[in-house]
């Protein structure tokens, strides 16, 4: 797989198939059109190559703020690579990109890569998203190249996998159907940092991380999930949340790793939330406290043995 941010960087020109979207999560609906999209091109010997925008679109156009991703640029292509694609393309979405005529946009993909098939769900992009399906085909007539519709979108049993139903399923806390989505557990990655060390003082010290402050956490509460540090796997009981037991203010994301003892302070950790245990609530005091997370490491344990 070869990683690039611009169009002029692609070094060969010769026949690719090109899915082009903001790939946020790559969902089992992205991965369909992935796959299938990459099966067709092995056929024909063809490249394969995904340009992904970021920042994401909707965060340009719509002035979103505050989390919303759902995974970091470089998990995204991490991701993207696992489905097979030969070149992945982090585009900058800019003023300039969002100003590009689909017509124009598509003359660049055509110079650059040899584009022969355009892949993907029922799309648009371009100027004020005038790059249709129609327009597209219509334009792919005269330019030679195809416009591939997977046709038929992933259905779980109670409805269609979406990036907005992850999102919806996060902001509710369940990671269950986000993993179904997915095809994977969703994770949060970063640093693990010095907390105020609280914990400690009733017998269940926490790894602090510093995820990245524009994806998106579950709702907050307690989770069962596993921790990944240096390359090995652990259970943890893990509250996202404001601690307001303790006045903690701001939410933070605390693991404490079961049967682990150990100084990983400035170390990588990656987070996978498999199940809620509870909602996030204030006791009348420490004991309390103390005796729930009790209760919440016993059932963490029952939920990942």
């Amino acid at each position: 797989m070869i990683r690039i941010n611009t169009l002029p960087e692609v070094n060969e020109r010769k026949p690719t198939f090109v899915a082009i979207g903001s790939f946020d999560g790559v969902h089992r609906g992205h991965q369909l059109v992935l796959q299938s999209m990459v099966a067709a091109a092995k056929k024909q010997g063809a490249r394969t190559a995904v340009l992904t925008f970021f920042p994401h679109p909707k965060r340009v156009l719509q002035n979103l703020t505050g989390p919303y991703y759902l995974t970091t640029l470089d998990d995204r292509v991490a991701q993207l690579a696992e489905q097979g694609i030969d070149i992945i393309i982090t585009h900058d979405f800019n003023d300039v990109v969002r100003r590009t005529r689909a017509a124009d946009f598509v003359d660049q993909l055509q110079r650059h890569l040899d584009m022969r098939q355009l892949w993907g769900g029922d799309f648009s992009f371009g100027y004020k998203r005038e790059g249709d399906v129609p327009f597209l085909r219509q334009l792919g007539q005269e330019k030679g190249f195809t416009v591939e519709l997977v046709q038929g979108m992933v259905e779980l049993a109670d409805g269609v996998v979406s990036s907005s139903r992850v999102r919806a399923s996060l902001t509710e806390g369940d990671v269950a159907d986000v993993a179904d989505c997915l095809g994977r557990p969703y994770h949060v990655r970063g640093l693990i940092v010095m907390g105020d060390q609280r914990g400690r003082t009733i017998g269940f010290p926490t790894a602090n991380l510093a995820a990245w402050d524009e994806q998106l956490r579950p709702a907050n509460g307690v989770y069962a999930t596993y921790a990944w540090i240096g390359g090995q796997r652990h259970m943890a009981a893990t509250n996202v949340g404001v601690r307001p037991t303790i006045n903690g203010g701001n939410v933070t994301i605390e693991a404490h790793i079961l049967d682990f003892d150990r100084d990983i302070y400035n170390q990588p950790m990656r987070l996978e939330f498999i199940q809620r245990i509870r909602p996030e609530q204030k006791f009348a005091g420490l004991d309390a406290l103390q005796a729930q997370i009790q209760a919440d490491v016993a059932e963490v344990r029952i939920v990942l043995s």
